[in-house]
């Protein structure tokens, strides 16, 4: 996601599953096996949505509407919605598109607010047998995500892509940086051990032992940089992957780890990176995000000459991914997909 869009419908290309059984599956734990998604020795069908401000409306605070959220919760029931992709994790930034309030007020000091939302969350979510998938970081600035981290421990303003005077080169090229930012990249990490091995307040659970979570994902569109011919964070990048992912599985055996990334249109159209993002033995499945419009082949203006070929381009994207898919041997969703109004 790069803009922040309040109700913003996410899908997923579902892949059918194998039906070994494992002690993970019994405990009701989403697994991957090859290609294929399971749980409890069944295959594993689900459809999904984004539900980012899931926890927002759990808090007690300002944000919260618990009433709301429980019927929202019913309401995607009813339409067979079983799996959320929840935002949870924010940073408070001076970015005029960021939201407030955020998870981290500053390193270090958190919302006790949006964290017990996260809790009701994902307590309700139990309640229904739906499963979350949880990110933990933002490239682009409506959380603060990357960025933030950087200008927090540069102690330095964030560039602001609404900026005129700074426009999203700049702040793409400042948010690749927290790949080289070895200060930021611990609180980052911090944060993720924080976070994992918080114990929910509405159920006695700790998150790595909570069946209401499907998966834990690196960040929202997370990218190696702007530009393929001026890269300078592919292989730190590759690296942050691989050891991001490394020790969410070492604090949590029980859940799936997944990047976020839109799949080439954030690997820079290169196949080679995208490959080698999910390559990594901690990496569990791959994703993938369609957004025609924002990419140029949809033009709401001109919607009977750009759809056809809109139509063409979006079949060949999702072929194209479940053939690099079937090559790493993993799973892969397509957790969002759009044209803006």
């Amino acid at each position: 996601m790069r803009r922040y869009i309040p109700f913003l419908i996410a899908g997923l290309i579902l892949l059918e599953s194998c039906a070994e059984v494992s002690v993970r599956e019994t405990q009701n734990f989403v697994q991957v096996k090859g290609i294929h998604f399971s749980l409890s020795g069944k295959p594993y069908y689900f459809g999904c949505t984004n539900f980012w401000y899931g926890a927002y409306l759990g808090s007690p605070g300002k944000t919260g509407d618990r009433n709301r959220l429980k019927r929202e919760l019913d309401n995607l029931i009813e339409l067979g919605i079983t799996n959320l992709r929840v935002c949870a994790a924010s940073e408070e930034s001076l970015m005029g598109r960021s939201i407030r309030p955020a998870f981290q007020k500053a390193p270090g000091v958190y919302d006790e607010e949006l964290l017990e939302g996260l809790d009701y969350l994902l307590a309700e979510m139990g309640k229904r047998n739906m499963k979350a998938v949880l990110f933990l970081n933002n490239y682009w600035q409506w959380t603060g995500g990357m960025a933030q981290y950087n200008a927090w421990f540069n102690k330095e303003n964030v560039p602001d892509p609404d900026d005129p005077a700074v426009g999203y080169g700049k702040f793409m090229d400042y948010s690749a940086e927290f790949y080289l930012n070895d200060k930021a990249m611990e609180g980052f990490r911090t944060y993720i051990k924080i976070l994992i091995t918080r114990k929910n307040k509405f159920t006695g659970l700790f998150y790595a032992d909570d069946p209401a979570i499907m998966a834990w994902q690196l960040a929202n569109e997370p990218r190696p940089g702007r530009d393929l011919s001026i890269i300078k964070t592919a292989d730190v990048f590759y690296k942050w992957v691989d050891e991001t992912a490394k020790l969410i599985h070492s604090l949590d055996p029980n859940h799936l780890v997944t990047t976020g990334t839109e799949g080439l249109a954030g690997s820079l159209q290169s196949d080679e990176i995208f490959m080698k993002e999910h390559r990594s033995k901690y990496i569990d499945y791959a994703t993938m995000h369609l957004w025609p419009k924002n990419w140029g082949w949809f033009n709401a203006n001109k919607a009977d000459e750009t759809y056809p070929r809109t139509e063409k381009n979006a079949i060949a994207y999702i072929n194209k991914h479940l053939v690099m898919a079937r090559e790493l041997n993993k799973p892969i969703t397509m957790e969002e997909f759009g044209i803006p109004r």
